[in-house]
């Protein structure tokens, strides 16, 4: 099998991994000529596009030999048998990863150029290369993205020797490869065109990635509390949850940063919901912003609304006095939703509705955001659920500081993704 460049692989790859499309995915790319492969893989998928960055550590007297490697966010594989068979010191081993920690860090800023890596936690990562050679950087890659989080890896690529497939499949779940010829000598033999990759097509690929939509948001009408209140729902295909989201004081369906934490979802196969919860005319009154129990009810006959639309579980994520209204709903004892998180948000005035709630909540805050995070620990002391606060270092209560909003959605995509109810057996 040939194929014409990195561009075609990956589409005839993608075709191979269509399965995965249900299963919530992450596409991670091998820098530099993985990348435009997995970029086929993943807008075929519809799934987020990183890079997985691999440094292996060689012996310092046989460098082709690796008796390691390491990754992103401090994961670091040693294989004990190569070190003591080859008697290499703690000394000759700290040296090694020092040298290659500094190149790994470069690269990664490089290609990323500022956004965050995305989290692998309880994901299934697949693992992308425009072929495998020897077998040994796609082994230590999938080494790394399962100590980074991962819950099932697969290594895919258009073209390997059998044992180099054997070899990586010792690492990752499972692999995927289009062709396995006996008469394998390099990856570059099955391409008419395999110029070299340079760096400037990698960033810009994921950062094409990163613009794309993930599905199409539709205005509703939702009927909740006897009014209809104008909506916007994305519901991408084989939605696993929908997010309703409870907006706080002064704002609306129309917030920035709620639609960015929105986006975000919708590229992890979760669906959103953002609707006004006061009318036009309630708007001028600030009293209503405060009024926690109406903006409760409304929201849980947003949710009764949203059942007749789809069958998916429901979280919330609420914002300021919105993540109240998230609390109050959730603990009624007729509510369905399996988890919440709260963005910056008062649960202290959900009051005695805190004990109620029974799905687990993760209460972020911005670090100098002082007196929000003295109630939010004393909220936190009256919730009886699974609960946690985390603490976004150096943000204040509109998380306007460079990458403070990308933390708080990649917080909300790991809890609302780990702790989605399992689907029933049948």
């Amino acid at each position: 099998m040939f194929f014409t460049d990195r561009e075609d692989a990956g589409r005839r790859l993608a075709t191979a991994l269509r399965p995965y499309a249900q299963a919530n995915p992450v596409v991670l790319g091998l820098p530099r000529g993985g990348v435009p492969v997995a970029f086929e893989v993943a807008e075929a998928l519809h799934a987020p596009l990183d890079v997985i960055v691999v440094r292996k550590l060689g012996v310092p007297y046989q460098r082709e030999l690796a008796f390691g490697a390491i990754g992103e966010g401090g994961v670091r594989v040693i294989s004990e048998d190569i070190v003591r068979r080859g008697r290499i010191s703690a000394q000759a081993i700290a040296s090694v990863e020092e040298a290659e920690q500094t190149e790994l860090t470069r690269r990664a800023a490089r290609f990323r150029a500022g956004r965050p890596r995305v989290d692998l936690a309880s994901r299934t990562a697949i693992v992308v290369d425009d072929g495998i050679a020897t077998g040994a950087t796609a082994a230590a890659a999938c080494q790394v993205v399962r100590a980074q989080g991962a819950a099932r890896v697969v290594m895919a690529a258009p073209v390997a020797p059998p044992d180099a497939v054997a070899r990586v499949g010792a690492a990752a779940d499972e692999v995927v490869c289009l062709a396995t010829p006996s008469d394998f000598s390099a990856v570059g033999q099955w391409y008419q065109d395999f110029s070299q990759t340079p760096d400037e097509e990698v960033v810009a690929l994921l950062a094409r990635a990163a613009r794309q939509p993930a599905a199409t948001a539709q205005e509703v009408t939702v009927s909740a509390a006897g009014l209809d209140l104008p909506g916007d729902l994305v519901l991408p295909p084989a939605a696993k949850a929908v997010i309703v989201f409870a907006h706080g004081s002064g704002s609306s369906r129309h917030s920035p940063r709620n639609r960015q934490v929105a986006t975000t979802l919708n590229r992890a196969g979760l669906g959103t919901l953002l609707f006004d919860l006061l009318t036009p005319a309630e708007e001028g009154n600030r009293a209503n912003v405060f009024d926690i129990e109406t903006l409760a009810a409304r929201l849980s006959g947003a949710t009764a609304w949203l059942a007749t639309r789809t069958s998916a579980p429901v979280a919330y994520f609420g914002a300021s006095t919105g993540a109240a209204a998230a609390l109050v709903a959730a603990g009624s004892p007729d509510s369905p939703v399996y988890a919440v998180v709260s963005r910056g948000g008062r649960p202290d005035l959900a009051g005695p509705h805190l004990g109620a709630v029974r799905a687990p909540t993760l209460l972020i805050v911005g670090g100098d955001d002082d007196l929000v995070l003295t109630l939010n620990r004393e909220a936190q002391a009256r919730l009886r659920c699974e609960n946690r606060l985390e603490i976004v270092e150096g943000a204040t209560h509109l998380f306007e500081e460079p990458g403070a909003l990308q933390e708080v959605s990649a917080l909300a995509e790991h809890w609302f993704t780990t702790h989605r109810p399992e689907a029933p057996t049948r």
